[in-house]
């Protein structure tokens, strides 16, 4: 199956937001829509649901990192 870029989605008004939760591993298997991560602007909180089912296969970021636009969050193989 091929590997499906989990990315920043669109933030409106923010340039970069924290990585404040992971809520998946390596290996785990995750559903449409489940949360995978928790991301933090100055203003709000907001989960990130997986846009589709599949095997995650790589996570590229760590709690604490600053992320933006389109920067890739994890790998499913889906």
């Amino acid at each position: 199956m091929p590997l499906f870029d989990v990315a920043v989605p669109d933030l409106g008004e923010f340039d970069e937001v924290e990585v404040i939760e992971i809520l998946v591993a390596v290996g785990d298997e995750v559903a449409l829509e489940d949360s995978l991560l928790t991301l933090e602007s100055e203003k709000a909180t907001m989960e990130l649901p997986s846009p589709r089912a599949g095997v995650v296969r790589e996570i590229a970021v760590s709690l604490g990192d600053k992320v933006s636009e389109g920067t890739v969050l994890m790998r499913i193989d889906a």
